[in-house]
Formats: structure tokens, sequence, C-alpha cells
């Protein structure tokens, strides 16, 4: 059985899927393994701290990482490396 995610977790997973180029909410709901009602929240949490900005299209709202969220995925990927050195080293 796998041990459920933080929300930090799930918050850096969004980031990470945005990054990736992937930009409809829907895909970026499924790509993230998350329900529609949790998505929104979080979504809109990104967008408020200015870590994901709104796209208006034609027909269409997508979504792009801001350079705030760009440090911050950076900041927290870095975090990751340092915290399995660390535990690698034990």
């Amino acid at each position: 059985m796998t041990r459920k995610r933080s929300k930090l977790e799930i918050y850096l997973d969004v980031l990470r899927t945005v990054k990736s180029g992937i930009d409809k909410p829907t895909n970026i709901m499924y790509k993230c393994n998350l329900a529609w009602n949790p998505f929104r929240d979080i979504l809109n949490s990104l967008i408020e701290q200015d870590l994901v900005k709104t796209i208006d299209k034609v027909n269409r709202r997508t979504y792009e990482l801001t350079e705030k969220g760009q440090d911050v995925l950076r900041y927290f990927e870095t975090a990751e490396v340092l915290l399995a050195t660390l535990r690698n080293h034990k």
C-alpha cells in the first residue's frame, strides 16, 4: 500500500506538471491524480500566490508557471536532493 501524499507534495506535483508543458486544467488534474474539487482549490491557491498564471485563449483557459513558481520549484527540488544526500550518508 502506498502512503498518502502530503499537501506540499501535491502542490509540487501540480507545479511540476504545469512546468512539463501540460497546461489544460483537466489534463493537469489527471496527471496529478486529483479529484476536481481539491484540484480546483490547489490551482486557485497557486494562482493567488502568483506561482501559476492563467492564460485565456479563445474558448479555453490554460495555465503556465510564473517566474516565482519556477523559483519555488527549483528551491524545493534542491532541498529534496540535499535531503536524499543526507539520508544516503547515514
